[in-house]
């Protein structure tokens, strides 16, 4: 099963390229048809920023690896991302900045890391358009926190997120309207908000099932 969604997911972003017309943005956590009809709530001007979506190649089967902020941070203080951050200057598009801020923020070597190809981009309330790159990654690494930005690292299996037991359903407000989002839990640990809502897009990418 897992070498079946392997090849799926290979399948499904082979050849995919950074989104760059606005009509194909998503806002996190809303299927497609939803996002068109929300235009309106994109941030005006989006500052561009890209993460990675690290899958570790396990034999047992797929991981996804995430981080949990510090807390002291003033934006995401204590919540589970992907890492990554704002594209830079000196960034050579949304792969690079990627693979940098990874690097930076927990230290994993990028020789580990094998790109497949790239979500749709996400908007957040915070501002930020957010472009996903998924990669495998060679399991058996050692990591390097940067204390300042993370203060811990896990692994989901990939199966738990693919799980549709998994996705909780969660009324939040954008503008004046209440919006259902989903969100998934693992463990004593709660996957919300823009990570899982690319978690969710990657889910119905790869699965068929609109989410």
């Amino acid at each position: 099963m897992s070498g079946d969604l392997r090849e799926r997911i290979v399948a499904c972003l082979q050849g995919t390229a950074p989104s760059m017309d606005a009509g194909e943005w998503r806002i996190a956590g809303l299927p497609p048809q939803e996002c068109k009809r929300r235009r309106a709530f994109f941030p005006v001007n989006p500052v561009p920023a890209a993460v990675l979506v690290p899958l570790v190649d396990h034999p047992a089967g797929l991981t996804v690896l995430l981080t949990q902020r510090a807390e002291a941070l003033r934006k995401h203080g204590g919540q589970i991302s992907f890492p990554g951050g704002r594209i830079e200057v000196g960034d050579d598009g949304p792969l690079a900045a990627a693979l940098r801020e990874t690097r930076e923020e927990i230290g994993l070597d990028t020789a580990r890391v094998h790109v497949i190809g790239y979500l749709p981009d996400h908007v957040i309330g915070t501002g930020f358009r957010v472009t996903p790159v998924v990669a495998f990654v060679d399991p058996g690494f050692s990591l390097r926190l940067d204390e300042r930005e993370v203060r811990d690292t896990f692994e989901v299996p990939l199966a738990h997120v693919f799980d549709a037991h998994n996705h909780r359903a969660r009324v939040r407000r954008i503008g004046e309207e209440e919006v259902e989002f989903y969100d998934i839990p693992y463990g004593e640990r709660h996957i919300w908000g823009a990570t899982a809502g690319m978690l969710l897009t990657f889910y119905s990418l790869i699965t068929g099932v609109a989410r």
